[in-house]
């Protein structure tokens, strides 16, 4: 039987091989690294002595592919679904507090409440939302939206800027439709936001491992792909850092590893060239914090945290677009993060509890104009090489979402080229 061998262990390259394995393909699962989830994983912290996410990630309800994924890996019990679209907001600035409350039907009729909108608004300044479906390639965010227009500072710039992960006067504008379609567009009951109750690998990387387990497809840890051997128009050979494993004729390759490593092992590739960084910032607290509304995150403007994530005693802040910041002391960082979780949560200023910076310098890729329009498709120029990850075409932000459905793209591929040769 013919292989697909899945490079990358990452929700990409999990999301392929689950659904190759599903449909009965032989697959083998290959990770660089000691662990699965690549950029979306947890682990425990012995400076704070908790189990902490490498980055902060919510879902909507809406997202089909993370919907698809956690039914067939059996964790929709594992996220925390406040069972309506509620969004807490609170300006570091000023100490201004107000929750955006979507109605769950599609008629958007929450916009006709001053409650529930953005305060400072009225219900006609959300049309500008609608200006994104006719956003050009070249065109920015604020191309689309003026940095003065009413609902920019108090909720388009902080939702774009955490979607793209890249500031809004540079962020290209056309990725924002898609989302805004998908969530927005289908009404409050889409726009839930999902969050991870025990973390992202209790939610989206171990119940992955486990079915694939169940299926017989086990990651082959340690195995970082150094080359690979062209054969004519095809992948003739995956070279490990320890060992040369041959591709046959009929077997495929399925490459979930991130832009600039593909971008290394793939002759010709074209594919985006720049990244941006997230930082994220955890706090232990004396005790558990009493969450807004009950809902485990809270979105900061004017300050230098983002958004603030609430698990037990543990707040963790997460700051998109943060090149400048990540070249920052950590604990330069941990005191200005600290000053809006304090502020935002009325903890003490001072002193510091125990902290944890994390600096993921090549978080995303740079979600530019000039960078979207570098991203491959799933199916290469070599016949049995296909691509996942958060930055192929996939028309999405690198957002899960938009991971999960290269994935499936990638199988799709693989499995239709598997029955074209049987």
């Amino acid at each position: 039987m013919a292989t697909v061998h899945v490079i990358g262990a990452g929700l990409a390259g999990l999301n392929s091989a689950l659904r190759l394995a599903e449909k009965g393909a032989s697959v083998r699962l290959y990770e660089g690294s000691s662990h699965a989830g690549g950029r979306c994983r947890s682990y425990h912290d012995a400076q704070l002595n908790r189990v902490i996410d490498n980055g902060n990630h919510l879902i909507f309800a809406g997202n089909h592919a993370a919907q698809r994924y956690m039914r067939a890996i059996g964790s929709t019990g594992r996220m925390i679904d406040s069972g309506e679209a509620v969004f807490p907001f609170f300006d570091a600035e000023n100490g201004d507090r107000w929750t955006v409350r979507l109605n769950a039907g599609r008629l958007p009729w929450w916009m006709f409440s001053a409650a529930r909108r953005v305060p400072g608004t009225k219900a006609t300044d959300y049309l500008a939302l609608l200006r994104f479906r006719k956003a050009a390639a070249n065109d920015h965010v604020t191309d689309i939206v003026d940095e003065n227009h009413p609902l920019y500072r108090r909720m388009l710039e902080p939702f774009a800027v955490a979607v793209l992960n890249t500031a809004a006067h540079e962020a290209a504008a056309r990725l924002l439709w898609p989302v805004i379609v998908e969530s927005f567009g289908q009404g409050g009951a889409a726009c839930r936001p999902l969050i991870a109750r025990d973390g992202l690998s209790d939610a989206l990387v171990e119940p992955a491992l486990a079915r694939l387990k169940a299926q017989g497809v086990e990651p082959a840890y340690g195995h970082r792909l150094r080359a690979i051997s062209l054969e004519q128009n095809r992948i003739g050979v995956l070279d490990f850092n320890s060992a040369q494993v041959p591709v046959p004729p009929g077997d495929l390759v399925i490459l979930a590893v991130p832009h600039r490593m593909a971008a290394e092992l793939v002759p010709g590739l074209t594919a985006p060239t720049e990244s941006r960084a997230i930082v994220n910032g955890h706090f232990r607290l004396p005790q558990p914090v009493s969450e807004p509304d009950g809902i485990p995150f809270l979105a900061i403007i004017n300050g230098t945290a983002q958004w603030l994530f609430f698990r037990g005693d543990v707040v963790s802040v997460t700051v998109s677009a943060a090149d400048v910041l990540a070249d920052t002391d950590a604990e330069v960082i941990a005191q200005r993060l600290w000053k809006d979780v304090a502020a935002a949560t009325g903890q003490p200023p001072q002193p510091l509890p125990p902290w944890r910076v994390v600096k993921e310098k090549n978080a995303t890729f740079a979600q530019t104009p000039a960078q979207v329009a570098l991203r491959p498709p799933a199916k290469s120029k070599f016949t049995n090489l296909f691509l996942a990850g958060d930055w192929t075409d996939t028309g999405l932000p690198a957002t899960i979402e938009g991971t999960l459905r290269s994935g499936e793209s990638a199988a799709r591929l693989a499995l239709a080229e598997l029955r074209s040769v049987t």
